[in-house]
């Protein structure tokens, strides 16, 4: 093992308290067991031992962390190389020792040595994007967390209202609004919205940007007619209450997503490949920054588009055994990339002439409406690996006449719907 590149190799195993080490040393080809303080004094300490007794020459050391405060922590250090690894992929490689699915961090640890020390050439070296790139990725990461916290807050709220005032929920389609806080900031039962006139309900909904005559007549209609559904005051007041602390979290929420998409729209568009993502149909300003990242700056990352497509987990998995032969869903993929993907292929079809009618395509052919945008979403990826590689801004126009000079089905399929 001396021809190693490392002088050492380390597993380490991270939990909140504590983090176990299994350290081998190349020269000596022994192996040794610690245990590290979680804390940044107890990193440092660690890590500044090691510099100390290996005068400062590359140690490799895989973890099960992408991103995290434990790989944090350890890329300051430039004679640490980390290969993050996928906690599957630990858990796998020691089941196939120990079928019982026994588990214990020192071992785990010590598992990670041996990954090291036998497939290292399976495992990726990390390598951080620029700071731009992951700036703009926590950021849309934390948006999409705070759009979950949306959900759930406007769940729990419409549950409130269900038990005393569900006229409030049929007046507004979509409650995840500014206008359904204010509306239950002023009005939260049935009984004061009542007490105001038609006049004032009007205007209420004209400052908010409601200037649909039928729909706002039709919420006045359904306010003025509706009968309380109980006038318990321990129901009634005890639910006023609630739903005004519901207001205030889905409030919050709200004005922290519209500064979160301030930030993104701005980090965004300094980043060099903005103007190819930004080109793409209907992709807005929510979708062109995920599909950027998700093909990221590093253009030798994936070779060839099916690399994204199996990574993605667009691509299907085939498997065989004997005579028998299936096409399942891929389970292992990133999910919110997965996400990025199909959400954007369901939005294209709005904007692009050809998306629409492959969609309808494969609809007609007996495809169900999840199967067809994922069939989609691959078509896109190929075409979008293309623009990405040759830095050029995706053209509608230009991919109808190569369709069209190809003599494609497609190309026909979009005449007869013109």
């Amino acid at each position: 093992m001396t021809d190693m590149p490392y002088v050492a190799l380390i597993g380490l195993d991270w939990a909140d308290q504590k983090h176990d080490v299994c350290l081998y040393d190349c020269a000596a080809q022994t192996q040794e067991h610690c245990v590290i303080g979680a804390r940044p004094e107890a990193i440092e300490a660690w890590a500044m031992q090691l510099r100390v007794r290996y005068g400062g020459q590359p140690i490799a050391v895989c973890l099960e962390q992408k991103r995290g405060p434990l790989i944090y922590a350890l890329c300051k250090y430039e004679f640490l190389v980390l290969y993050p690894v996928n906690p599957q992929t630990v858990s796998k490689y020691r089941q196939v020792f120990t079928p019982s699915r026994a588990k214990d961090d020192p071992t785990d640890a010590a598992l990670q040595v041996e990954l090291l020390r036998k497939h290292r050439d399976k495992l990726t070296v990390w390598q951080p994007a620029s700071p731009m790139l992951r700036k703009l990725q926590a950021l849309v990461e934390w948006r999409r967390t705070l759009i979950e916290d949306i959900g759930r807050t406007t769940n729990r709220l419409v549950d409130v209202l269900k038990g005393y005032f569900p006229q409030a929920i049929d007046c507004f389609e979509h409650r995840d609004t500014m206008v359904f806080c204010d509306f239950l900031t002023q009005w939260s039962t049935l009984s004061a919205v009542q007490q105001v006139s038609d006049e004032q309900l009007q205007q209420f909904f004209c400052e908010h940007h409601s200037r649909y005559k039928d729909c706002n007549a039709r919420r006045i209609e359904c306010l003025r007619n509706g009968i309380p559904l109980t006038q318990d005051s321990a129901i009634v007041e005890s639910s006023q209450l609630m739903v005004q602390a519901l207001v205030s979290q889905l409030r919050s929420l709200l004005t922290s997503v519209r500064q979160f998409e301030a930030q993104i729209d701005r980090e965004f568009n300094q980043l060099p490949d903005a103007a190819i993502f930004a080109a793409l149909p209907h992709a807005g300003t929510n979708l062109a920054p995920r599909l950027l990242l998700a093909f990221g700056e590093d253009r030798t990352r994936y070779q060839t588009a099916q690399d994204l497509l199996q990574y993605a987990g667009i691509a299907p998995v085939t498997e065989r055994s004997g005579k028998k032969c299936w096409i399942h869903w891929r389970w292992g993929a990133p999910r919110f990339l997965r996400q990025t993907f199909i959400e954007w292929a369901n939005e294209s079809r709005k904007a692009s002439l050809w998306a629409k009618a492959f969609y309808q395509a494969q609809k007609q052919a007996g495809k169900t409406h999840q199967a067809a945008i994922r069939a989609l979403a691959f078509k896109w990826i190929r075409i979008l690996f293309r623009c990405w590689q040759d830095r050029v801004p995706y053209d509608e126009a230009k991919y109808l006449l190569a369709l069209h000079q190809k003599g494609s089905p497609l190309a026909q399929q979009i005449l007869s719907q013109a």
